[in-house]
């Protein structure tokens, strides 16, 4: 009997939501019980939950009279699922009635047929009259949560550090992100794979001149791709992609890359700088480290790949400086919400504070196995200015061998804030580093 898509997609959001699993981890397990085809359909309704999570949630609290806890509690996430079909997807309603109510039996929820199938059908009447009266909701009196889909203290934190945009970025967060792809210029150059996509008819909507990153017009399947199982191209947000020409590897330079998994900006540099004397590729989990390792071999590219603690390199460090240093510190992720909407429901605003402090340690040690004359990549995909430009500067502070340079073009700028979607790229901060000659 094929497994119930509705049934999975709240086992999904309930253990993401309520049990504080990663999608990352939670939706492959979930995807393995099914047919293949049907894994972009589990996929939208376990993304569309997550991001639509706290306007959901309102929606059932207008139909329902007594919360579902305990027990029942997964029946509450069928119940979301159900609704985001009703609102956001083209299934018919009846197949989203039908099919949601009979997830109720694998759920083992049998008893609750009754409800989700009146709380949906009120539902869907309701959106019904409001779309044949043209009514359009009013979100003016709703809490701000509801109204953005985003917690609380997120929302007051970008409200402080970017009064004039914080809406924007909330709104690209709730977005579909695009595909950037990352040519391999070890077998071909920019112009040379744009023609082999425009061969099979995979159009481009924009290239970033200055790492050579390709934005497609549309997702499409990564084996649609030329050359992708014999490495000729590699997918990575066009953020990430500014990592290897701003580090600026020289020939026969020993380089770092710290926190590395799952590899992208590794491969990335040795593509970018193949005449350096070694690469090290280094995180504190062993079993992350095996995307870097399938990485590298699709690319055909070599790295020391080495499970250690950044924090602690006396346990790992074979004691040569680096000439070059790509620290991608730990962060809260808030840059790459669109792409993993349960960060917003996995991050506390206490977790900053936890972070910055992990950050800074990091930052602290690493930065004694730079070369005088080194320079050190400080990179997160975070927005947060505690952990970019004020971590940074609070280094600086610290340090007097360290010396900021400029990114971008206004020099007083402490690094490089990329917003979420600026030039349709994730959120990411980027700042450069030189340890002063003694």
């Amino acid at each position: 009997m094929a497994a119930n898509l509705r049934a999975l997609a709240a086992r999904c959001t309930f253990a993401v939501v309520d049990k504080g699993r990663s999608l990352s981890d939670e939706l492959p397990q979930q995807i393995a019980k099914i047919d293949i085809k049907d894994k972009g359909l589990l996929q939208e309704l376990c993304y569309g939950v997550l991001r639509h999570l706290p306007e959901l949630e309102h929606d059932v609290r207008d139909f329902i009279k007594k919360p579902l806890t305990g027990k029942q509690r997964v029946g509450h996430f069928l119940l979301l699922v159900g609704i985001y079909q009703i609102k956001y997807t083209r299934i018919p309603d009846h197949a989203a009635f039908n099919e949601t109510v009979s997830a109720c039996k694998p759920l083992k929820c049998e008893h609750l047929k009754g409800v989700i199938n009146g709380i949906l059908r009120n539902f869907q009447r309701q959106q019904k009259q409001l779309l044949e009266q043209n009514i359009q909701p009013d979100t003016s009196k709703l809490p701000a949560a509801v109204a953005f889909n985003h917690p609380s203290w997120f929302i007051k934190k970008l409200q402080l550090s970017y009064p004039e945009s914080w809406q924007d970025i909330l709104n690209a967060n709730m977005e579909r992100p695009p595909m950037w792809l990352r040519v391999n210029t070890l077998h071909h150059s920019l112009e040379q794979y744009l023609l082999l996509l425009a061969d099979t008819d995979i159009k481009h909507a924009y290239i970033d001149e200055k790492s050579s990153a390709i934005r497609l017009v549309e997702a499409v399947d990564v084996n649609k791709l030329p050359g992708f199982q014999l490495g000729w191209v590699s997918i990575q947000d066009g953020a990430a992609q500014q990592a290897a020409h701003l580090l600026d590897c020289q020939p026969n330079d020993n380089v770092l890359d710290c926190c590395a998994a799952p590899g992208g900006k590794t491969c990335h540099i040795l593509e970018y700088s193949p005449k350096i004397k070694a690469m090290t590729a280094l995180d504190i989990e062993a079993t992350r480290l095996l995307r870097v390792h399938e990485n590298l071999q699709r690319l055909n590219l070599q790295a020391d790949v080495i499970a250690g603690d950044a924090a602690s390199p006396e346990k790992w460090w074979d004691g040569q400086l680096f000439d070059r240093i790509l620290l991608d510190a730990p962060c809260s992720a808030t840059g790459v919400i669109r792409r993993h909407p349960d960060i917003k429901w996995l991050r506390k605003s206490q977790d900053i504070t936890v972070l910055t402090d992990l950050q800074q340690d990091i930052l602290k040690n690493i930065w004694s196995l730079l070369k005088p004359g080194g320079t050190l990549l400080y990179a997160t995909c975070s927005i947060l200015p505690e952990e970019n430009s004020q971590q940074v500067q609070r280094f600086i502070d610290l340090n007097p061998d360290a010396e900021h340079i400029a990114i971008t073009d206004n020099a007083n700028d402490i690094g490089w804030q990329i917003l979420t979607n600026n030039n349709a790229m994730d959120g990411f901060y980027y700042a450069k580093l030189v340890k002063k000659q003694p």
